[in-house]
């Protein structure tokens, strides 16, 4: 089904980047304006510089974030920072990292995906996704002719020799390390022989992928290459733009950490919330429950744990003191709040009756203009802590979204609301990427 490919990778050279956490940035959909600021100041070879570059007063159609990104990628492999692995290769990635005191590694397999239209299943996406972001990558595509970043993909079907060719290839020394001085560390391996790419590639080939991280990345590519197909007519019929990078994680990988995505609301009118508690009990089984201050989160967790299948939220703001554990009454009161051409796993979503039921149906927000009343965290305590502090008038805080649930939306051709899900950690930009012209 899939085409995977190996690759010639683009990386720092380690002989000359002595400290490689130092250069390392998030993917440029996470770096805040502040982020930016620190990655900049953090090492003049920081790859923030072409992942996700300033945007100045001065900037014009000759000399722009982009325009200085492709500069930038031209003088640091002009001067050796960066190097090009003369062999194709598929990387094994291991990030090791530590949430809520527990120690993880999760290991990817990075390579060239041949990009397919969705219709085809093949690669099948989770999420939906706004234009904006989708604008910026495609200009960062036209101007460097690589991906700068990974999309992080999932795939089914963990087996004994996979794993244990997997373990093979990375049981010598990496050839780039990593290690942030957080709890959280990078190892990659180069694997060049032509069977264990082959043993690899096959592998993957039989089964769809799913995209889990960098959805915008994904649809910005296929962008990319129907423009470049539609401004020439001398292409080959496979371009190597029409390859794009994917890090592929195992559904069942044990370092396979999955955040919920709680929402966050401000600009409501007073009007709005006076009534928003009699709108919940028509809906729900509305419970109020004094807010633990010393132990906010175990509480929050222990509320939310139970049947999988019953839908329950947290809901803060109405009271500084308390808060409101909201368990749905019936589905059928709120099954036609929910869009009919949606999947009946998409409409029982956490975060579907979050978004149209409470956000849209009981606040009276649009889904035209939602996104400027909303906002996300993955971290419930920050969540609470800056509706206390009035930052945002509501925080819903949810359950995570299970990785049976993301497979089983994919293959229905269905979508979760955009901001459903936060895979954590982000997988860094700049450890390795595909050039694929100049």
């Amino acid at each position: 089904m899939a085409d995977i490919r190996p690759f010639c990778g683009v990386h720092y050279d380690p002989s000359l980047v002595k400290d490689l956490a130092k250069v390392l940035c998030p993917p440029y959909d996470v770096i805040t304006p502040q982020m930016q600021q620190e990655l900049y100041k953090r090492s003049d070879s920081n790859f923030v510089r072409i992942e996700f570059g300033r945007e100045l007063p001065s900037d014009k159609n000759t000399d722009n974030r982009y325009t200085r990104a492709a500069a930038t990628l031209e003088k640091w492999l002009g001067k050796g920072v960066l190097t090009v692995d003369k062999k194709p290769s598929i990387y094994v990635a291991d990030h090791h990292f530590t949430h809520r005191g527990k120690k993880y590694r999760r290991r990817s397999i990075n390579c060239l995906v041949k990009l397919e239209e969705w219709d085809k299943m093949i690669v099948r996406p989770h999420e939906g996704t706004q234009s904006r972001p989708k604008g910026d990558r495609i200009s960062l595509l036209w101007a460097l002719k690589a991906d700068t970043s990974p999309i992080m993909g999932l795939y089914d079907g963990y087996a004994k020799q996979m794993s244990s060719l997997l373990d093979k290839q990375t049981a010598g020394k990496p050839i780039l390390s990593a290690d942030n001085g957080n709890e959280e560390s990078y190892r990659l391996w180069a694997v060049t022989g032509e069977e264990a790419i082959r043993q690899i590639s096959d592998f993957l080939a039989d089964r769809p992928l799913y995209i889990a991280d960098g959805h915008h990345r994904y649809e910005s590519a296929l962008t990319y290459r129907r423009e470049r197909r539609a401004t020439s007519s001398t292409l080959a019929e496979q371009e190597p733009f029409d390859f794009v990078m994917m890090t592929l994680v195992d559904f069942t990988d044990p370092g396979l950490v999955i955040l919920p995505s709680h929402r966050l609301v401000r600009g409501l009118s007073p009007s709005a919330l006076d009534g928003l508690m009699a709108g919940l009990k028509t809906c729900f089984d509305v419970e109020e429950i004094s807010l633990n201050k010393n132990d906010t989160l175990s509480q929050i967790n222990k509320l939310l744990s139970g049947d999988k299948d019953e839908v329950k939220l947290i809901l803060y703001g109405l009271s500084q003191e308390r808060f409101l554990l909201l368990r749905l009454r019936d589905f059928n009161i709120v099954g036609p709040m929910i869009p009919y051409f949606h999947s009946e796993l998409y409409q029982r979503l956490d975060v579907s009756i979050v978004d149209h039921v409470i956000l849209e149906e009981l606040l009276g927000l649009t889904h035209d203009n939602v996104r400027a009343f909303l906002d996300y965290t993955n971290d419930a305590i920050e969540a609470i802590g800056s509706v206390a502090e009035k930052e945002y008038q509501l925080a819903v805080i949810v359950n995570p979204v299970k990785p049976g649930v993301i497979k089983a939306i994919a293959d229905s051709g269905d979508r979760m609301p955009r901001k459903s899900t936060y895979f954590y950690p982000k997988t860094p930009a700049g450890l390795v990427f595909y050039r694929f012209g100049k």
